[in-house]
């Protein structure tokens, strides 16, 4: 079955998910390898698999189970025109559900990523920048190590 950009950059999206709840942290590097990460106001937080990976292993709660607890939902994803440059945009909603021993299942936060992707040389999608929203907040003591502090602030 072939698949559409669209599509790949969808599984992309999708891989964070898986990512994250898994808690596995290094993949997130990886498969930010190539991305700065920001708030919605630009703020720079990580680049680069490293920084990434570091960020990500201080800020995240991880549980007995060596995860977070978690199920990461993006939705509602929607492209912007291809710049001139090939990179392509695209604007999404995520949702955080967490349900850990002492808290039951629950959303825990919701916001906006906006994320900007590109082909590397062998024409493979990948993310080239992230930027992280927060909308409305629940209980995030048992997700994050700090809560966030400002509009656009991570999660």
């Amino acid at each position: 079955m072939p698949f559409s950009d669209g599509d790949r950059i969808r599984s992309l999206l999708g891989t964070y998910c898986h990512l994250i709840d898994a808690g596995d942290v290094a993949g997130i590097g990886r498969l930010m390898a190539d991305a700065t990460l920001r708030t919605l106001d630009g703020t720079t937080i990580a680049t680069g698999s490293d920084e990434v990976a570091g960020l990500y292993a201080g800020l995240v709660v991880m549980h007995d189970n060596g995860t977070p607890g978690t199920q990461h939902v993006v939705a509602n994803t929607a492209f912007e025109e291809s710049a001139p440059d090939g990179s392509v945009t695209a604007r999404s909603s995520y949702v955080v559900l967490q349900a850990v021993p002492d808290l039951p299942l629950q959303p825990i936060v919701t916001g906006t990523y906006v994320d900007t992707f590109d082909q590397d040389e062998s024409g493979r999608w990948r993310f080239r920048e992230r930027r992280f929203g927060i909308g409305l907040q629940g209980t995030l003591a048992r997700h994050l190590t700090a809560p966030p502090t400002a509009p656009g602030a991570t999660a």
